[in-house]
């Protein structure tokens, strides 16, 4: 590469050497206090406790300053290049073509300094992906804004040149499609019912426990704790225990609501989805506050999924299956909590299509589904048999009523358990009491494999996995022969592309694919 395509070399914003000596005192708050109020050092543990603040503080801002010296980034023409390492030095550079997504994320501490991490998202499988911690919040957006030029001059070059402007002038704000209103947010979070508060709980009484005189696995402290509370409530009477259990199970509902709402109004606060040139850009978050951009060529499928609680009231959550991932997951939630009207809206723009009426849909086999009732049932047999020789008469029916209700729910969740496929798209149904459906396209999935277990050989069904990038996709159970089926249509759908064409010259040929990434849709997508 000559001089001309490599950039200036820059750095990160310099208050980022503040936010690296904070967090290392942060570190160091928790065993500060356990020391000041334990017995190390005698009459002196304030004064240790204090020097091990300072001698934090100055080590991390010592690290925080060489690693932020050592830490540079260079904008080329054609890619984006990041050194850093202190002791043993490390270069990556990612062409502009391979990034998938840009986005921004904003922690509560960083926020307060105005600054921001910028992460490039590969779709590397098991890769990390490129970051940049912290830039200014203004420095962050343009460099998203420049690598997304970059990015969209490439594209725009390999199909004509005088089209690069144009890609540009494309890029205006566009509209919101979904947005999560304060109302609507804390209704979410009551369905969002969740107990982790408890285990919050138990990791601070582990490190009390380092403080205090508090054995937790002192089995005899807590057999004398429970013998003293169950004397207590035998003395109350049957009317208060009774009153007792019922204000207890109603306090345990409350913590869960509330738990569940102050996790999602920290995490989805201010959720906005809006539709642009470039693709949909998402917005969430009241303390650590994200922003990502997800190019609508590259969604390779859509989840619906809802809850056990929130189906039965209309509501449904919509997920964008990319190559990117979102924290750590296979999908981009861009809709939580819509109802379906909305949902389509957005399936609509990202150029799928719902399930309609005249889909022709096929269930699994009915081998695979009396198999694996048999298979879930099956211990519970076992034990109503032992509970019929050994227990008290009777007792042998509570197992036995385990095992039909098993039987019988998986004989109903077999009625929504199918799968469809269309001239563009496949769909997939699963669940008894909160569906889920997943919907790809056919031109973008990379393989289709049939797998088979001893017993599906034996009765003639099989899995279909099918090579969804970014994501899993199968179908299980389904009839050998459909299974065979579906693999050639789709096999079909993918081989109309000539993928041999990827460095010939551009022609107006529509089966001609193209290496460099492309605004907008296909023209096989935009025919849906």
């Amino acid at each position: 590469m000559t001089a001309s395509h490599i950039g200036p070399v820059l750095r990160t914003a310099p208050i980022s050497v503040v936010l690296g000596a904070l967090g290392s005192i942060r570190s160091a708050i928790l065993p500060a206090i356990a020391i000041a109020f334990s017995g190390i050092g005698g009459d002196g543990r304030l004064l240790i406790a204090i020097s091990v603040g300072v001698v934090a503080a100055v080590i991390g801002t010592t690290f925080s300053y060489v690693g932020w010296r050592r830490l540079t980034y260079t904008i080329g023409e054609a890619d984006i290049r990041v050194e850093s390492g202190v002791f043993s030095r490390s270069a990556r550079s990612v062409p502009y073509e391979r990034i998938q997504d840009v986005s921004l994320e904003a922690k509560p501490l960083a926020r307060m300094f105005g600054l921001v991490a910028v992460k490039f998202e590969t779709g590397a499988g098991g890769g990390e992906d490129l970051s940049l911690e912290y830039l200014t919040e203004a420095e962050g957006e343009r460099l998203r804004q420049l690598v997304r030029e970059r990015r969209e001059d490439e594209a725009a070059t390999a199909t004509s040149p005088d089209s690069a402007a144009e890609v540009r002038a494309a890029s205006a704000e566009g509209e919101v499609l979904y947005a999560l209103s304060p109302g609507r947010l804390v209704t979410f979070g009551l369905f969002e019912f969740s107990l982790a508060v408890f285990a919050v709980l138990g990791g601070a009484l582990q490190y009390l426990e380092n403080v205090i005189d508090l054995d937790l696995w002192n089995v005899t402290f807590w057999r004398s704790w429970l013998e003293e509370q169950g004397s207590f409530l035998a003395s109350l009477g049957p009317y208060a225990q009774v009153a007792g259990a019922i204000a207890g199970l109603f306090g345990l509902v409350v913590i869960g609501l509330g738990t569940g709402v102050v996790r999602t109004v920290l995490r989805d606060w201010g959720f906005t989805l809006t539709r642009s040139a470039r693709g949909f850009r998402r917005q969430r978050g009241l303390f650590t506050r994200t922003d990502v951009v997800m190019p609508a060529h590259r969604v390779q499928g859509i989840v619906i999924d809802t809850g056990v609680v929130r189906y039965r009231f209309g509501w449904h959550g919509l997920s964008f299956v990319s190559l990117a991932q979102d924290a750590q997951e296979e999908s981009h939630v861009v809709a939580p909590f819509a109802q379906m009207d909305e949902i389509a809206a957005i399936v609509a723009e990202a150029g799928f299509q719902l399930p309609g009426q005249a889909t022709a849909w096929h269930r699994s086999s009915k081998r695979h589904r009396n198999d694996k009732a048999a298979l879930q049932s099956a211990l519970f047999v076992v034990a109503t048999v032992a509970a019929a020789a050994l227990a008290p008469p009777g007792l042998f029916l509570i197992p036995l009523g385990v095992a039909v209700l098993a039987v019988a729910a998986n004989l109903y969740a077999w009625e929504f358990r199918r799968f469809a496929l269309s001239e563009m798209q496949i769909f997939s149904t699963t669940g008894l009491l909160s569906p889920t459906t997943r919907i790809a396209t056919r031109l973008k999935l990379h393989s289709v494999e049939i797998a088979q277990g001893p017993l599906a050989r034996l009765r003639g069904y099989a899995t279909v996995h099918l090579g969804l990038a970014g994501g899993s996709f199968a179908i299980p159970g389904v009839p050998l022969a459909e299974a065979q089926a579906l693999r050639a249509g789709i096999l079909e759908t993918i081989a109309a592309t000539d993928y041999s064409q990827l460095d010939a010259p551009h022609e107006d040929t529509p089966g001609q694919a193209l290496k460099a990434p492309q605004p907008g849709f296909s023209p096989n997508l935009a025919a849906t």
